[in-house]
């Protein structure tokens, strides 16, 4: 017998909103390039999402542009002028973080 709600959820329990706000979805796959390219560099990387951080830029600038997320400074989800993380000082240090 299960204690929680339907699929394992807890009853009662409030849902919290995403950070960055509600975004819709690309129902007409006007950034479907753009994700499959970050997907797929994903995928050949072994998952290691700071060797495609250009095309996550990418897809960024396409869903702000084609208006489907607020549009941002880039330097405000973790870019600089170049495609380069702004924190990128540290990275070379050897040091890895865990999650």
């Amino acid at each position: 017998m299960s204690a929680g709600g339907s699929f394992g959820g807890v009853r009662g329990a409030r849902p919290v909103p995403p950070e960055k706000g509600v975004f819709p979805l690309d129902h007409m796959h006007e950034c479907d390039l753009d994700k499959k390219e970050y997907l797929n560099c994903l995928k050949t990387s072994g998952h290691q999402s700071e060797k495609c951080r250009d095309f996550s830029k990418k897809y960024l600038q396409c869903r702000m542009e084609k208006n489907l997320m607020a549009k941002q400074d880039m330097s405000e989800l973790g870019f600089d002028k170049d495609g380069v993380k702004e924190a990128s000082a540290g990275e070379d240090d050897g040091k890895q973080i865990n999650n």
